[in-house]
């Protein structure tokens, strides 16, 4: 069955339809409710919870108890935010209020509830802002396929940033139908993968796909993340059963594809669970913090430790940890340049992502200063 309000395509024994036969309903919990959202809610307040499951400009589709809703931000919100990761996106959970009493289905969101989790990147271009690409997923499927587009050093970067988001990752390793050195390439992955479970599967062949149907248990969401062409929406439109889809072909000569894929959407799965397809990201730059840094690299850091200098910087001085275990074998070189690379990205992400609160505060005050309410009233 399809819901065309939404582009949400459920089966007969996942929905309850109304004896009118015009609106659908769900439980919270089949849209992956948890208790982390339930405790925010105020029992006072006369509001509904829902999940924004595609955005279309300036509309929302979501889905509710009371079936699929149409929700409008008011602009309001939009003026308070500092950045547009406040916004609601794909997966958020939000709070809603009637916009017309004659269409039950037109909302406002009030309110977006806090995240369980969220896989963000730095937008794409110049500007230094987060996007979040999903939010309230349990684990991500970071796919790369097995022709020219394989690239250990971009699943390296999916990993950080999935670890970052509170998710597990999955490495799926898609077209076997094309690879001829499947073990080389696996063995390069298990070099950076930290023990993420690695699955290698032909999508066009449907071979292996169910090793990743089994993750996706009722109430769980999944995010499919990868570069164009990699076989995203092939893999998804497997898993649901039908094609939701579009699917496109790559170029012989790059292994590169089409954006197919032109929105964020979350969809149903036959046995309750949920996956967000996402379109190809050509850019996967980092947006997290130290903590996540430390425990990505944490087979590198050991061996800082043990560094004869406290300021090491790890090139020719003497008594470096790190150039010994290198000479020793217990350290490949990929490894440490990824680790440098990253520190590098961190330092300078680091004092942007300053500069970047600096500025937001001063707006504030700015505001607060020229606001009417936060003058001294004038004595008469």
């Amino acid at each position: 069955m399809h819901h065309a309000a939404v582009g949400l395509y459920l089966k007969e024994s996942q929905v309850e339809q109304h004896p009118d036969n015009t609106s659908l309903q769900y439980t919270l919990q089949s849209l992956g409710w948890k208790h982390f959202f339930q405790q925010q809610l105020d029992p006072e307040d006369d509001l509904v919870p829902a999940r924004v499951s595609r955005q279309d400009l300036n509309r929302y589709h979501l889905l509710s108890e009371n079936g699929p809703l149409i929700g409008i931000l008011p602009g309001r919100i939009r003026k308070e935010i500092a950045s547009k990761a406040e916004l609601p996106t794909v997966g958020d959970w939000v709070l809603v209020t009637p916009a017309d009493a004659s269409d039950p289905t037109q909302v406002v969101i009030q309110k977006t509830l806090d995240r369980a989790s969220k896989f963000s990147r730095k937008e794409a271009g110049e500007k230094f802002d987060e996007q979040v690409v999903a939010a309230n997923i349990d684990m991500v499927f970071i796919v790369t396929g097995l022709d020219e587009n394989f690239n250990a050093a971009r699943i390296e970067r999916y990993l950080v940033l999935t670890w970052n988001s509170g998710a597990l990752p999955v490495i799926v390793l898609n077209k076997t139908d094309l690879c001829s050195d499947l073990d080389e390439k696996m063995a390069e992955v298990e070099e950076i993968s930290r023990g993420t479970p690695i699955y290698a599967i032909s999508a066009l062949n449907n071979s292996g796909l169910e090793n990743l149907k089994n993750y996706i248990e009722p109430g769980c969401t999944a995010a499919v993340l990868g570069s164009s062409g990699v076989g995203k929406s092939t893999i998804i439109n497997n898993i649901l059963g039908f094609d939701h889809f579009k699917t496109g072909e790559v170029r012989q000569t790059d292994s590169k594809g089409r954006h197919t894929t032109t929105h964020r959407e979350l969809c149903l799965l036959d046995n309750g669970g949920l996956v967000i397809d996402t379109p190809g990201m050509r850019e996967i730059q980092i947006w997290a913090d130290e903590d996540t840094m430390t425990a990505t690299f944490e087979d590198v850091e050991a061996f800082i430790g043990h560094c004869k200098f406290t300021d090491c910087q790890h090139q020719t001085e003497p008594g470096c940890a790190l150039q010994r275990a290198l000479t020793d074998g217990k350290l490949e070189p990929e490894r440490l340049q990824s680790y440098q690379k990253f520190k590098l990205e961190m330092s300078e992400f680091n004092a942007r992502f300053d500069a970047k609160l600096k500025s937001e505060k001063k707006l504030v005050r700015k505001k607060f200063t020229r606001s009417p309410k936060s003058r001294p009233s004038k004595r008469k």
